[in-house]
């Protein structure tokens, strides 16, 4: 059986004092899509943060391709391939959609000034309005040419893994779709390996090779997207009621 490309194993992370994650255990394939959902609160968002290196891990191993990361700070997972785009955008509201881009691949820009710029094309071709809204400065866009723009962002890296935090938060439908679209495109064209953290339940499970429902710091429930859609506890995940840990189907 291939090694997946991510792997996390008894990762424990604290925010505050507090701990938030309690030994998370996942794996994703290179090329899959895997989908986290779960309530606010469940500590998804500290997950991806803590796999790219934004916050430290208290305990556990992340391990990318081989090659443990556990530790490493953010810019270093970022050269070795783990990109996160996160909640919320944080684009940089008074430099220009280009300028936000080329933000995207800083760590390459001394020495490879002109591939960094030539790569700007690609998240130009994937999400066409960037083209149109080029020299407008980040803050004058809308929200959802603000979510291509993070995504593109995060694509400038190069990354083999990209890590997104709820990219649909806050988009009319449409923006979600060519989002959701977008995803999939790049996943069968280039093989990108996408860890997808998302509260719209539809979009995640329409493109999620895996899924994986967290609740209080914990994975509780995982498998196949048809397997957890019909699971008698996934709704009560969103309530907060919680529920019994069980493999799907059991």
């Amino acid at each position: 059986m291939t090694a997946p490309l991510l792997s996390v194993s008894g990762l424990v992370a604290r925010r505050g004092g507090v701990e938030v994650l309690h030994g998370i255990d996942l794996e994703v394939r290179a090329g899959a899509i895997l989908a986290i959902i779960g309530p606010n609160g469940a500590g998804k968002s500290t997950l991806l943060g803590t796999i790219a290196g934004a916050y430290p891990a208290s305990a556990g191993a992340v391990v990318l391709d081989g090659r443990p990361i556990t530790g490493l700070p953010a810019e270093a997972v970022v050269r070795l391939g783990i990109s996160l785009v996160p909640e919320r955008r944080q684009i940089f509201s008074t430099l220009t959609v280009r300028q936000n881009l080329l933000l995207g691949g800083y760590h390459r820009y001394w020495r490879h000034r002109a591939a960094v710029h030539a790569d700007v094309a690609r998240p130009q071709a994937i999400f066409p309005r960037l083209t149109v809204v080029d020299r407008q400065a980040g803050g004058t866009l809308s929200g959802g040419e603000q979510q291509m723009l993070a995504v593109g962002r995060g694509l400038m890296s190069r990354p083999r893994v990209l890590l997104l935090d709820e990219p649909s938060l806050g988009l009319a439908p449409l923006v979600v779709r060519e989002i959701v679209h977008a995803l999939e495109r790049l996943r069968r064209a280039e093989g990108l390996t996408v860890v997808l953290v998302e509260q719209n339940v539809k979009a995640a499970m329409a493109i999620a090779d895996d899924v994986c429902v967290m609740e209080r710091g914990r994975i509780v429930l995982r498998g196949a997207p048809g397997e957890l859609v019909a699971h008698p506890g996934i709704k009560l995940a969103y309530l907060g009621k919680g529920y019994a840990i069980a493999a799907p189907g059991s």
